[in-house]
């Protein structure tokens, strides 16, 4: 019997913590913006060089990057999102030569290199 109730004060807690962890979640989420990425018009472009041990392996594949870019256009920060860990190397090295167009301030754009042989 007293098993029975301390599994049941026990599974309200945890619908109890279940609740105040949706809320947490709500708030977080309203409180981030609908787009994490702006668009920015690049306005120069320095294509990635592909890495040779990547060749040789013919390794392909598109490397996602989260560019930080300032309001001169100038990158700034950049994280790879996804991709060949190989490529993304490359990629970062390419994108950091990029110029955007200037823009209000501080933005994150999302850009997309396909590598292929």
């Amino acid at each position: 019997m007293t098993t029975d109730l301390f599994d049941f004060h026990f599974s309200g807690l945890r619908r109890k913590g279940a609740q105040i962890i949706y809320a947490a979640a709500m708030i977080l989420a309203l409180s981030v913006p609908a787009s994490a990425a702006d668009t920015r018009a690049i306005l120069s472009r320095v294509p990635p060089a592909y890495p040779e041990m990547a060749r040789r392996m013919r390794i392909t594949g598109e490397v996602k990057l989260s560019v930080t870019v300032d309001a001169d256009g100038k990158v700034t920060d950049i994280k790879e999102i996804g991709g060949n860990h190989m490529l993304s190397i490359a990629a970062e090295d390419a994108v950091r030569k990029w110029k955007f167009a200037p823009g209000d301030g501080v933005s994150t754009v999302e850009v997309a290199l396909n590598f292929a042989l």
